[in-house]
């Protein structure tokens, strides 16, 4: 049975609170028992003399960048509500905050980050509705009403009509399959969590996810290397294998399952570190300039975790009141640099993902291997099925674009 805290340690949890929480990954963990393997143990406590290491990748959506290019990537990922919901599926989702300078002009102020899991904010909702509007209000800054967080007072609800509340109105649907039956749509209805980015909402950037490609990564999956040598199975090998080749597509599936299985090739187990998260690892501030010089320290607010490593929130931009807006900070790029005109550059430069805890080496017997024999050529993430949903999104960006006038008798888009 597991034994996890809050995600970063972040809250304080009652007893019975952190237990409901550890059900909750226990029941995830045995909905994949087609998975289970000794490479992987959901207790952390089990793990001897462990090594301690980040499973981590890069925030930006991947999936925009090889269907179309960069630039798209870009511009797509930063479209509001509807690019979140629909490409930030990384362990990492943003909000970008406007704001009208002196001329009236809205230009984007502050990136807001969140890596938090969405499971835990449904625990607090249904179990502890005064602690769910404390941890909202610590992060947003005012005191959310119990119609902005259920559409009205949980106080006098059961368990099971504050989920649907607060699915309805700030968490959506997650694939769980309760919700959908009761009609909660895949993204929230209220502003609150859209607006804010108090936690991830993405239905792929959930707790059975992050757990899933763990699993399937710590297994030792070998190819021959001849002479009767096994030698580690490349990642696209694992990935056809299972005839999960979009999954390699993506920054966040292959880095975690490719940490498992070299720890699981090499006769090591692991299991998620205490507290079991997904937290912000590194973010590669210096590339951000303002005035020619590094951004200052103070415009990259950190919380939601109690120390480097186990923070989940970033929220990036000059003071308030400064009027410094994000469009006038230099992003360094090689031997050139852009100005920064949204959220994905911040994430570009942002690592994620959860901490590892990492046992001893072990023999691994012969019959434990399982040796793929599919091709070790590169995954064509270009031709990947996904690539036509964000051609669509991007005819729906071009076509929600104002027409401007670009040069005398000629009309267009920028």
């Amino acid at each position: 049975m597991p034994t996890y805290g809050s995600p970063g340690n972040a809250d304080a949890l009652s007893p019975t609170l952190k237990s409901t929480w550890n059900d909750i990954i226990a029941a995830n963990y045995q909905s994949l028992s087609g998975l289970h393997s000794r490479f992987f143990s959901i207790d952390h406590s089990s793990i001897q003399n462990p090594a301690e290491a980040s499973a981590a990748w890069f925030g930006d959506p991947a999936e925009p960048a090889f269907c179309l290019d960069e630039d798209w990537a870009r511009r797509l990922s930063d479209w509001g509500v509807r690019g979140r919901h629909q490409l930030h599926n990384e362990y990492c989702e943003y909000v970008v905050k406007y704001e009208r300078d002196t001329s009236g002009v809205l230009r984007p102020r502050e990136v807001h980050v969140t890596t938090e899991l969405r499971e835990f904010w449904m625990l607090m909702a249904v179990e502890d509705p005064a602690l769910l509007q404390a941890t909202a209000a610590s992060v947003l800054g005012f005191v959310p009403s119990w119609q902005e967080l259920y559409g009205g007072d949980p106080n006098t609800w059961d368990a099971t009509a504050r989920k649907v509340a607060f699915a309805n109105q700030v968490a959506g649907h997650g694939n769980d399959q309760e919700l959908i039956n009761h009609g909660v749509s895949a993204q929230p209805l209220g502003m609150l969590n859209r607006a804010n980015a108090l936690f991830m909402s993405h239905p792929i950037n959930g707790l059975d996810d992050l757990l899933y490609i763990v699993l399937f990564g710590a297994q030792p999956y070998a190819r021959s290397g001849g002479a009767g040598a096994l030698l580690p199975a490349t990642k696209e090998q694992i990935f056809r294998a299972f005839q999960v080749e979009h999954l390699a597509c993506r920054h966040a599936d292959p880095a975690a399952a490719t940490a498992a299985h070299q720890q699981a090739f090499n006769g090591r187990s692991v299991a998620f570190a205490d507290p079991l998260g997904v937290y912000i690892v590194n973010f590669t501030q210096s590339v951000f300039h303002y005035q020619g010089t590094e951004i200052p320290a103070g415009w990259v607010r950190y919380s939601r975790g109690d120390g480097p490593g186990r923070f989940q929130r970033l929220e990036f931009g000059a003071p308030a009141g400064s009027g410094i807006f994000l469009d006038e900070i230099d992003v360094l790029d090689g031997a050139g640099s852009r100005k920064l005109t949204g959220g994905y550059d911040v994430a570009r430069h942002l690592e994620v993902g959860p901490r590892l805890l990492i046992g001893p080496s072990t023999p691994v017997q012969p019959a434990e291997f399982q040796v793929l024999t599919t091709s070790t050529s590169p995954i064509n993430c270009s031709g990947a099925a996904v690539c036509a949903a964000i051609k669509a999104l991007r005819a729906d960006f071009e076509a929600a674009m104002p027409l401007v006038r670009l040069a005398p008798r000629t009309m267009g888009r920028i």
